[in-house]
């Protein structure tokens, strides 16, 4: 059996459990909306962004309000449990396990650049957690920089279990991060969290986790998509790490700073440049590409595209090349060195001593 027959087959056979969710509604799958930040509590609330899904094209709609008192920005009304279980379902596992295990497989010099940037407070911690780890494939690469740490995993999916079986983390944790700090109180001299925060319904409570989880004297390294970013506004919702509806919440850095020292950390870097990932204008010419053209076979699709509609996607596609081959050569060469005077960096990242 072809790969092709083979992918159009689980489709099929996933098709009728979609359908279900969807004729049940879409919006039973959001909390009420909330009238302040669940930062600090200011009721003084905008809306920042309205979107859909633009990159699996599930249903649905997504706001993200900002809090003009301190700045957050936050998906209101948020997915509830039953949401975030759609909206996740095939995309870093099922059907979008493979892509997205190859894009994340093929990142070891940013992987290694996190690693690196620890060196300077800790050249050789023991024990290293990866909160969020997926399938473990920073811990593979970090062990280049640091050949004598051993590196766990945790993830709330099975990808943690998977890279405890490659061997990509020395143990794989499986479970809710503030579920399991109890029993990891203190055993990690770095703790880190890579793109995860973000997607927490309560990054407060993830980063006490953290503060339990980490030794004194040792660190935490957090990396987060960066909501002052100028691309946030001039790119809007065909900016990449608005992520909807994934990405719950963005955290200027004050705010983080702040709350990590009133929790006992000391912030001994923080780093704009660095974690900038050059992809944004790439990524907002996909998006703009995939939302337009025909939809691709899905099983939240209620049947397959015609041979006809699969042409044309396939036809727009190919001609959007020379606006891809563009977009990529403008975030490497023209943008990239100047991302942090232009102030358009995707990410920051800060490294914290438990005191």
């Amino acid at each position: 059996m072809s790969e092709d027959t083979e992918s159009t087959d689980r489709i099929a056979r996933l098709r009728p459990a979609y359908q279900a969710d969807i004729a049940a509604g879409w919006e039973r799958f959001f909390e009420p909306r909330r009238a302040d930040c669940p930062w600090c509590g200011s009721q003084e609330l905008t809306t920042r962004l309205r979107t859909t899904d633009l990159l699996q094209h599930k249903p649905g709609r997504f706001v993200l309000d900002r809090c003009e008192g301190c700045g957050h920005t936050f998906q209101n009304p948020r997915l509830n449990e039953q949401g975030l279980d759609f909206y996740y379902r095939d995309f870093y596992d099922g059907l979008g396990e493979k892509q997205l295990g190859d894009t994340f497989g093929g990142r070891t010099k940013m992987y290694r650049g996190r690693a690196e940037s620890m060196l300077p407070y800790d050249s050789a911690p023991k024990r290293w957690l990866d909160v969020g780890t997926g399938h473990g494939h920073f811990c593979a690469a970090a062990r280049a920089v640091l050949p004598h740490t051993v590196f766990d995993g945790l993830d709330f999916t099975d990808g943690v279990e998977l890279a405890e079986r490659e061997g990509r983390v020395d143990r794989g944790h499986r479970g809710s991060f503030p579920d399991l700090a109890p029993e990891l109180a203190s055993h990690y001299d770095v703790v880190s969290m890579f793109h995860y925060l973000e997607h927490s319904t309560d990054p407060d409570r993830e980063l006490r986790a953290a503060w339990e989880t980490v030794r004194p004297g040792g660190h935490l390294l957090i990396e987060v998509p960066d909501p002052e970013s100028r691309y946030g506004r001039l790119l809007g919702r065909w900016w990449l790490p608005w992520l909807q509806p994934q990405h719950l919440h963005f955290v200027p850095v004050a705010n983080l700073r702040a709350r990590l020292t009133e929790m006992g950390f000391t912030v001994v870097a923080e780093q704009h440049a660095e974690p900038h990932d050059p992809v944004d204008l790439l990524a907002a010419v996909w998006l703009a590409l995939n939302h337009a053209a025909p939809r691709d076979d899905a099983p939240w699709l209620p049947e397959p595209p015609s041979r006809l509609r699969r042409t044309l996607r396939g036809a727009l596609l190919v001609a959007g090349i020379p606006a891809l081959v563009v977009g990529t050569l403008l975030d490497r060469f023209a943008v990239r060195p100047l991302s942090y005077r232009l102030r358009v960096s995707n990410a920051y990242r800060i490294v914290a001593r438990r005191d």
